[in-house]
C-alpha cells in the first residue's frame, strides 16, 4: 500500500474488516459506540469529522445501508488507509477528503450557498488539550490533542452543514460535557441528550456520547446510559450486543 506497516483486525465481530496502523493512534470503543447511536436512516446523508482510518462510517454503514458518507481526515496516510479500508468492505458510498477542521473541503457532497445535504453528523474530536503531554509519534498526537476553545470551532462547522432537524454526535470524555454543552447551543443545536458510559456497576463514567439536533427547542436530555464491563473485565452482555453484534444504542 505504499504506507506505514498495518495490521488487520475486525470490527462488530468480524462483519467489518479493519485496517490500521499498527503504531500511533490505535481505533477504540468510541467510534464503534458513536456510531451505534447516530439515528441514520437508509439512502441518508452522513459525514464524519476526523474519521481516522474510518471505523465509525464503517460500523455506521453496516448497520444502517444506502448511507452515503463523507469522512474529513486532516493526515493524508490515515485517510489513504480509511480509503483503503471502505474498498475492503465494498463500501462504495463512503468517501474520505483532506480536511483540517473547521475548515472544510470544496466538495460537492458538503453543503453549499443556502443548501444542506447532510443529515447527520458525528465525530470522536481529539480531545486532550494543549496542556496534554505531546506523543512522539506525529500520527497519535494529530489525533489526540485539540487545542484550547478549538472544540466550538469543530461544532460549528459541522452543525453548519446538516439540514433542518439533522443531529450532531459526539464522542467526548464526560469532563467536556459543559463546553460541549455551550458550543452545541450556540451553534442552535437542541434537544441536547447525554448517553454517558459507566466502566464497570458503580464506576463514575469517563466518556459519553452527546447529540445536538438543529432548530430544536427540546430541552436537555440525560439518558440511562450503559455499563461497559462486568467485575472481571468481559464485556457486558449489553456492551456485546453493540460491539460484538453492532445492534443500535436505542435509548
Amino acid at each position: 500500500m505504499g504506507m506505514d506497516p498495518v495490521t488487520t483486525g475486525h470490527l462488530l465481530g468480524g462483519k467489518v474488516v479493519y485496517r490500521q496502523f499498527s503504531t500511533g493512534n490505535r481505533t477504540g470503543l468510541e467510534p464503534v459506540l458513536m456510531a451505534a447511536f447516530v439515528p441514520a436512516r437508509p439512502g441518508q446523508t452522513v459525514m464524519e469529522g476526523g474519521c481516522g482510518a474510518g471505523a465509525g462510517l464503517l460500523c455506521l454503514s453496516n448497520r444502517v445501508p444506502r448511507l452515503t458518507g463523507i469522512g474529513l481526515e486532516h493526515d493524508d496516510a490515515t485517510a489513504a488507509l480509511a480509503r483503503h479500508n471502505f474498498m475492503l468492505n465494498h463500501r462504495h458510498g463512503l468517501h474520505v477528503r483532506h480536511a483540517t477542521l473547521p475548515a472544510l473541503p470544496d466538495d460537492p457532497l458538503l453543503s453549499g450557498p443556502g443548501v444542506r445535504r447532510i443529515d447527520h453528523a458525528f465525530a470522536n474530536p481529539p480531545w486532550h488539550g494543549q496542556d496534554s503531554s505531546a506523543s512522539p509519534h506525529s500520527q497519535r498526537d494529530l489525533a489526540r490533542r485539540l487545542p484550547t476553545g478549538a472544540l466550538g470551532g469543530w461544532v460549528r462547522a459541522m452543525a453548519a452543514q446538516l439540514r433542518h432537524h439533522g443531529t450532531l454526535t459526539l464522542a467526548l470524555p464526560c469532563s467536556l460535557l459543559a463546553a460541549c454543552c455551550t458550543a452545541m447551543e450556540g451553534a442552535r443545536l437542541g434537544r441536547i441528550r447525554v448517553l454517558p458510559f459507566w466502566p464497570r456497576a458503580g464506576q463514575a463514567a469517563r466518556i459519553m456520547l452527546v447529540q445536538g439536533r438543529v432548530n430544536s427547542h427540546a430541552g436537555s436530555e440525560m439518558l440511562p446510559g450503559l455499563v461497559l464491563h462486568e467485575a472481571d473485565g468481559r464485556f457486558t452482555p449489553a456492551a456485546r450486543a453493540i460491539l460484538e453484534h453492532g445492534m443500535p444504542l436505542t435509548v
